[in-house]
Protein backbone atom coordinates (compact mmCIF):
# COMPACT_ATOMS: atom_id res chain seq x y z
CA UNK A 1 0.00 0.00 0.00
CA UNK A 2 1.12 3.24 -1.31
CA UNK A 3 -0.05 6.81 -0.15
CA UNK A 4 -0.48 9.27 -2.72
CA UNK A 5 -0.68 12.83 -2.16
CA UNK A 6 -2.40 14.20 -5.08
CA UNK A 7 -1.47 17.93 -6.84
CA UNK A 8 -3.56 19.51 -9.52
CA UNK A 9 -2.09 22.15 -11.57
CA UNK A 10 -2.60 25.89 -11.82
CA UNK A 11 -6.35 26.77 -11.36
CA UNK A 12 -7.69 23.76 -9.71
CA UNK A 13 -7.98 22.11 -6.24
CA UNK A 14 -8.47 19.15 -4.79
CA UNK A 15 -11.74 18.19 -6.49
CA UNK A 16 -10.07 17.76 -9.61
CA UNK A 17 -9.18 14.31 -8.05
CA UNK A 18 -13.13 13.49 -7.65
CA UNK A 19 -12.81 10.55 -9.49
CA UNK A 20 -9.41 9.22 -9.27
CA UNK A 21 -9.01 9.26 -5.31
CA UNK A 22 -11.92 6.61 -4.89
CA UNK A 23 -10.18 4.43 -7.29
CA UNK A 24 -6.48 4.70 -5.70
CA UNK A 25 -9.02 3.68 -2.27
CA UNK A 26 -10.09 0.74 -3.96
CA UNK A 27 -6.85 -0.84 -5.21
CA UNK A 28 -5.76 -0.87 -1.48
CA UNK A 29 -3.91 2.41 -0.86
CA UNK A 30 -4.25 5.90 0.75
CA UNK A 31 -5.37 9.01 -1.56
CA UNK A 32 -4.91 12.68 -0.08
CA UNK A 33 -6.16 15.26 -2.79
CA UNK A 34 -4.92 18.76 -1.72
CA UNK A 35 -5.60 21.95 -2.44
CA UNK A 36 -2.52 24.63 -2.72
CA UNK A 37 -3.13 27.78 -0.89
CA UNK A 38 -4.61 30.56 -3.14
CA UNK A 39 -6.65 28.40 -5.22
CA UNK A 40 -10.11 26.27 -4.55
CA UNK A 41 -11.50 26.62 -0.92
CA UNK A 42 -8.32 28.30 0.32
CA UNK A 43 -8.52 31.18 -2.62
CA UNK A 44 -7.53 34.39 -1.11
CA UNK A 45 -4.68 33.26 0.60
CA UNK A 46 -1.65 34.80 -0.13
CA UNK A 47 0.99 32.33 -1.56
CA UNK A 48 4.38 32.37 -3.62
CA UNK A 49 6.03 29.04 -5.09
CA UNK A 50 7.81 28.38 -1.54
CA UNK A 51 4.27 28.51 0.01
CA UNK A 52 2.97 25.82 -2.23
CA UNK A 53 5.96 23.48 -1.29
CA UNK A 54 5.46 23.95 2.11
CA UNK A 55 1.81 22.75 1.46
CA UNK A 56 2.91 19.97 0.54
CA UNK A 57 5.85 19.22 2.81
CA UNK A 58 3.15 20.06 6.26
CA UNK A 59 0.48 17.77 4.43
CA UNK A 60 2.89 14.75 4.54
CA UNK A 61 4.22 15.92 7.77
CA UNK A 62 0.57 16.34 9.19
CA UNK A 63 -1.13 12.95 8.50
CA UNK A 64 2.06 11.04 9.17
CA UNK A 65 2.32 9.59 6.12
CA UNK A 66 4.86 6.98 4.52
CA UNK A 67 5.31 5.16 1.68
CA UNK A 68 4.28 8.67 -0.21
CA UNK A 69 3.89 8.31 -3.82
CA UNK A 70 3.45 12.59 -4.56
CA UNK A 71 1.26 13.16 -7.76
CA UNK A 72 2.22 16.72 -9.62
CA UNK A 73 -0.16 18.15 -12.18
CA UNK A 74 0.84 20.38 -15.08
CA UNK A 75 2.68 23.66 -13.18
CA UNK A 76 2.52 21.41 -9.36
CA UNK A 77 5.09 19.55 -10.75
CA UNK A 78 7.61 22.72 -9.78
CA UNK A 79 6.97 22.16 -5.97
CA UNK A 80 5.93 18.53 -5.99
CA UNK A 81 9.87 18.29 -7.24
CA UNK A 82 11.00 20.26 -4.82
CA UNK A 83 8.80 19.03 -1.69
CA UNK A 84 9.91 15.47 -2.65
CA UNK A 85 13.06 15.99 -1.87
CA UNK A 86 12.24 17.43 1.57
CA UNK A 87 10.56 14.66 2.98
CA UNK A 88 12.96 12.12 3.27
CA UNK A 89 12.48 8.83 3.71
CA UNK A 90 8.77 8.91 3.72
CA UNK A 91 9.05 9.37 -0.02
CA UNK A 92 8.41 6.33 -2.54
CA UNK A 93 8.00 7.56 -5.57
CA UNK A 94 7.23 11.07 -7.10
CA UNK A 95 4.78 10.95 -10.64
CA UNK A 96 4.90 13.66 -12.87
CA UNK A 97 1.55 14.28 -14.94
CA UNK A 98 2.12 16.33 -18.24
CA UNK A 99 4.29 18.57 -15.90
CA UNK A 100 6.87 21.08 -15.54
CA UNK A 101 9.84 20.05 -13.26
CA UNK A 102 11.62 22.35 -11.22
CA UNK A 103 14.98 23.51 -12.24
CA UNK A 104 17.43 25.52 -9.68
CA UNK A 105 16.86 29.38 -10.21
CA UNK A 106 14.25 28.74 -12.86
CA UNK A 107 10.51 29.72 -12.38
CA UNK A 108 7.13 27.72 -13.95
CA UNK A 109 6.78 31.66 -15.72
CA UNK A 110 10.47 31.34 -17.32
CA UNK A 111 10.18 28.25 -18.87
CA UNK A 112 6.86 28.89 -20.87
CA UNK A 113 6.11 27.50 -23.89
CA UNK A 114 5.20 30.67 -25.79
CA UNK A 115 8.18 32.60 -24.68
CA UNK A 116 10.04 34.34 -21.71
CA UNK A 117 8.00 36.95 -20.13
CA UNK A 118 4.90 36.67 -22.09
CA UNK A 119 3.27 34.86 -18.97
CA UNK A 120 4.52 37.14 -16.58
CA UNK A 121 3.27 39.69 -18.73
CA UNK A 122 -0.05 38.29 -18.98
CA UNK A 123 -0.18 37.80 -14.87
CA UNK A 124 1.02 41.71 -14.65
CA UNK A 125 -2.32 42.47 -16.59
CA UNK A 126 -4.38 40.67 -14.24
CA UNK A 127 -3.84 42.09 -10.94
CA UNK A 128 -1.12 39.45 -10.50
CA UNK A 129 -2.91 36.61 -11.24
CA UNK A 130 -3.18 33.66 -14.24
CA UNK A 131 -6.96 34.01 -15.53
CA UNK A 132 -8.30 30.83 -15.87
CA UNK A 133 -8.94 29.00 -19.48
CA UNK A 134 -12.40 29.87 -21.16
CA UNK A 135 -13.90 26.43 -22.48
CA UNK A 136 -12.24 26.98 -25.85
CA UNK A 137 -8.97 26.68 -23.93
CA UNK A 138 -9.81 22.70 -23.60
CA UNK A 139 -10.57 21.90 -27.23
CA UNK A 140 -8.53 18.68 -28.59
CA UNK A 141 -7.66 17.60 -25.03
CA UNK A 142 -10.10 14.95 -24.63
CA UNK A 143 -12.87 16.60 -22.87
CA UNK A 144 -16.64 16.26 -22.74
CA UNK A 145 -19.03 19.46 -22.41
CA UNK A 146 -19.26 18.43 -19.19
CA UNK A 147 -15.73 17.64 -18.22
CA UNK A 148 -14.97 21.02 -19.40
CA UNK A 149 -18.03 22.82 -17.89
CA UNK A 150 -16.35 21.15 -14.75
CA UNK A 151 -13.34 22.85 -14.97
CA UNK A 152 -14.12 26.13 -16.23
CA UNK A 153 -16.59 25.96 -13.28
CA UNK A 154 -13.81 24.70 -10.21
CA UNK A 155 -10.84 27.28 -11.58
CA UNK A 156 -9.81 30.10 -9.91
CA UNK A 157 -7.28 33.19 -11.04
CA UNK A 158 -4.03 31.66 -10.15
CA UNK A 159 -1.44 33.10 -8.01
CA UNK A 160 0.66 34.72 -10.29
CA UNK A 161 4.01 34.83 -7.86
CA UNK A 162 3.52 30.82 -7.63
CA UNK A 163 4.70 31.23 -11.46
CA UNK A 164 7.08 33.90 -11.48
CA UNK A 165 9.12 32.68 -8.12
CA UNK A 166 12.51 30.52 -8.89
CA UNK A 167 12.77 26.55 -7.54
CA UNK A 168 15.06 25.99 -5.13
CA UNK A 169 16.25 22.11 -5.43
CA UNK A 170 18.47 20.22 -2.40
CA UNK A 171 19.89 17.72 -5.40
CA UNK A 172 19.47 16.82 -8.79
CA UNK A 173 16.16 15.29 -9.93
CA UNK A 174 17.35 12.60 -11.61
CA UNK A 175 18.10 10.93 -7.87
CA UNK A 176 14.87 10.77 -7.58
CA UNK A 177 12.59 7.56 -8.55
CA UNK A 178 10.21 8.87 -10.89
CA UNK A 179 7.30 8.69 -13.61
CA UNK A 180 6.88 11.21 -15.96
CA UNK A 181 2.94 10.43 -17.78
CA UNK A 182 3.33 12.84 -21.31
CA UNK A 183 -0.48 12.89 -22.52
CA UNK A 184 -0.02 12.76 -26.37
CA UNK A 185 -3.19 14.65 -27.33
CA UNK A 186 -1.10 17.37 -25.70
CA UNK A 187 2.15 16.90 -27.35
CA UNK A 188 4.04 13.93 -28.55
CA UNK A 189 6.95 13.90 -26.84
CA UNK A 190 8.27 15.30 -23.59
CA UNK A 191 10.13 18.72 -23.30
CA UNK A 192 13.90 18.63 -23.00
CA UNK A 193 14.77 18.95 -19.72
CA UNK A 194 12.41 15.55 -18.67
CA UNK A 195 13.40 13.53 -21.83
CA UNK A 196 17.17 14.23 -20.42
CA UNK A 197 15.86 13.13 -16.71
CA UNK A 198 14.24 10.07 -18.70
CA UNK A 199 17.76 8.39 -19.94
CA UNK A 200 18.90 8.23 -16.40
CA UNK A 201 18.04 4.78 -14.57
CA UNK A 202 15.16 6.17 -11.93
CA UNK A 203 13.31 7.91 -14.17
CA UNK A 204 10.70 6.11 -16.58
CA UNK A 205 7.91 7.52 -19.04
CA UNK A 206 4.20 6.24 -19.27
CA UNK A 207 2.19 7.75 -22.19
CA UNK A 208 -1.66 8.44 -22.16
CA UNK A 209 -3.77 8.78 -25.27
CA UNK A 210 -5.54 11.78 -24.01
CA UNK A 211 -5.46 15.43 -23.09
CA UNK A 212 -3.37 17.27 -20.67
CA UNK A 213 -5.94 16.67 -17.85
CA UNK A 214 -6.14 13.03 -17.38
CA UNK A 215 -7.90 12.92 -13.88
CA UNK A 216 -10.81 14.15 -15.62
CA UNK A 217 -10.92 12.60 -19.34
CA UNK A 218 -9.41 8.88 -18.23
CA UNK A 219 -9.68 9.21 -14.16
CA UNK A 220 -9.96 5.32 -14.34
CA UNK A 221 -6.76 4.63 -16.55
CA UNK A 222 -4.55 7.46 -14.73
CA UNK A 223 -5.78 5.62 -11.17
CA UNK A 224 -4.08 1.96 -13.23
CA UNK A 225 -0.93 4.14 -14.40
CA UNK A 226 -0.67 5.48 -10.36
CA UNK A 227 -1.08 2.00 -8.72
CA UNK A 228 1.10 0.47 -11.14
CA UNK A 229 3.74 2.63 -10.75
CA UNK A 230 3.90 1.83 -7.34
CA UNK A 231 3.87 -2.03 -7.91
CA UNK A 232 6.51 -2.03 -10.53
CA UNK A 233 8.74 0.16 -8.27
Amino acid sequence: MANFVLVAGAWLGAWAWDEVVPELRAAGHGAHALTLSGLGERQGLPAGQQTHVRDIVDEVERLDLRDVVLVGHSYSGIPVGQAAERIGDRLARVVFVDAGIPAQGESFASAWWQGSGVLEAAIEANGGFWAPLTAEGFDGQGLTDEQVGRIVKGAVPHPGATLTEPAALERPLGELSATYIKCLLDGPEPTDDVAALLTGARWELVEMNTGHWPMLSEPRELARILDRAVAEA
